[in-house]
């Protein structure tokens, strides 16, 4: 049995209505990453649409009503390459028309009011990608079980060792909620096809010397479906991109950075949902 828009089983604490959009420091897109989610995402995005106005939903070809769901919320629904997140990660950027992309994922353990703390370094011209810190915001997944447990290990040591390799002292470079600008985001030569997308993308913007900062954000459990990450299965494919990412020297940049705010347009008092 399929779910809908009203009887999804996940409801975040707030109302849609206390995102406003004028808390938004600059239009964006936001690209939600889904496959099989049809009981949180039409919670989701109920509340990511008032802040844009280019959603997107990229589509791991969900086998339930996923797609149905995102596109009665107005999303622009994209169909991936059947490669998994990293994949969908590349599909959401190339299609986003916005300077500036917000990733968030559909499984409702990211908290949608954080979106404009997000965007707002970037929009100040202050970093290039910003990424949710849940060792900075807390998480209720890291921490209960076994493989928990060795998740956040994993994630430690990852990490320690980016944080060493480039000088920096960042906490999370694992989390899929971020916000980056959206020309660095396709001008940095993405290649991962899995969830080790979001460490490569840190450590490509540090080895080609972009700008990049954290946030305090929190992590909920999944309100619905499955994991689509088995740590036991692709743990090995992290320390393999981590490697990778590791060697080498620094870049010249492929894209300047700005130094003063970025000559953004300011979102509608009033945002429509995205045409389907």
């Amino acid at each position: 049995m399929t779910s809908s828009p009203q009887t999804a089983s996940y409801r975040l604490a707030f109302d849609p209505a206390d995102l406003e959009p004028e808390f938004m420091p600059a239009r964006v897109s936001i690209v939600v990453p889904s496959r099989n989610e049809e009981q949180s995402i039409g919670d989701v995005l109920a509340h990511v649409r008032r802040l844009t106005d280019d959603l997107i939903v990229v589509d791991g070809h969900s086998s339930d009503a996923t797609v149905t769901i995102a596109e009665s919320y107005g999303a622009r629904v994209i169909q991936d390459n059947g490669r998994g997140k990293g994949d969908a990660v590349r599909v959401g950027l190339a299609a986003a028309r916005h300077p500036i992309t917000v990733l968030i994922d559909a499984d409702g353990s990211h908290d949608p009011r954080d979106i404009p703390k997000l965007v707002a370094p970037i929009a100040a011209g202050e970093a290039d990608l910003v990424m949710g810190s849940r060792m900075l915001g807390g998480s209720d997944e890291l921490f209960g079980t076994l493989s928990e447990a060795t998740r956040m290990f994993g994630q430690l040591i990852i990490s320690l060792s980016i944080n060493y390799r480039f000088g920096v002292r960042l906490t999370d470079y694992e989390n899929g909620f971020r916000a980056i600008r959206t020309d660095v985001g396709l001008a940095i030569g993405l290649k991962s096809n899995i969830a080790t997308i979001e460490q490569e993308m840190a450590m490509k913007c540090l080895k080609y010397g972009y700008r990049v900062a954290e946030r305090p954000t929190h992590e909920y459990r999944r309100q619905g479906g499955v994991s689509k990450i088995n740590v036991l299965q692709v743990g090995h494919l992290f320390v393999l991109s981590l490697i990778s990412g590791l060697i080498g020297p620094r870049r010249a940049r492929p894209l300047d950075c700005p130094t003063a705010p970025v000559e953004l347009p300011a979102l509608p008092a009033q945002v429509s949902p995205t045409a389907a």
